[in-house]
């Protein structure tokens, strides 16, 4: 049970920095444009630091990985033009995956290397 709750904190503290850089570009950025967010999510590291904790715990609790995929969520919903599309249409707009399919593509890299 111990090790549940240490791997819930660890996902929560690891969610409070791609949180953070998502508030500075909000802050920053008047522009709300495609071209421009991307750029910055992937620059910022937003997304680099949404995998890592997702490949390297290799999450099996719902909440932890809700908890991280709320982050995605609300990148993609800063961009103008996306509020209204589902989570799923706005990956798909964008050409992005979910965590939850980026961790099993992970799995399946790691499998057969």
């Amino acid at each position: 049970m111990d090790e549940k709750l240490d791997m819930t904190r660890q996902c929560a503290l690891t969610a409070q920095k791609p949180n953070c850089i998502l508030v500075c570009i909000k802050r920053s950025m008047a522009s709300r444009l495609r071209e421009v967010i991307l750029p910055l999510y992937s620059a910022l590291q937003v997304r680099l630091h949404l995998e890592y904790c997702v490949q390297l715990w290799s999450l099996q609790h719902r909440k932890d990985m809700d908890l991280l995929e709320r982050v995605q969520r609300r990148a993609t919903k800063t961009i103008r033009g996306m509020e209204h599309l589902s989570y799923e249409d706005r990956l798909r707009e964008l050409e992005m995956f979910s965590l939850e399919k980026r961790r099993l593509w992970g799995n399946l890299t790691a499998a057969f290397q």
